[in-house]
């Protein structure tokens, strides 16, 4: 698995938990629909912290929490 789709996962895991919808994190974020969508479906390759820390807002999170998976810990090198 990738970091981006560790992050697009992580993004779908915490929507579900909180019943949220898409659109209702990206207005909770303050942030375009299209942004989060765009990370959720591949089109962002690499998304920004800053962009991920809105969204972290819009949840109620930190980043530590954001990323305090296993999913994130076992993740390999990824050489471009």
């Amino acid at each position: 698995m990738t970091t981006r789709e560790c992050v697009a996962n992580r993004i779908v895991k915490l929507c579900q938990e909180r019943n949220m919808a898409i659109n209702a994190l990206a207005r909770s974020a303050g942030i375009p629909p299209s942004t989060v969508k765009n990370i959720l479906n591949g089109a962002s390759k690499n998304p920004g912290v800053v962009t991920i820390k809105m969204i972290c807002d819009g949840l109620g999170i930190s980043l530590i929490d954001f990323f305090d998976t296993d999913e994130f810990r076992e993740l390999e090198q990824e050489i471009w």
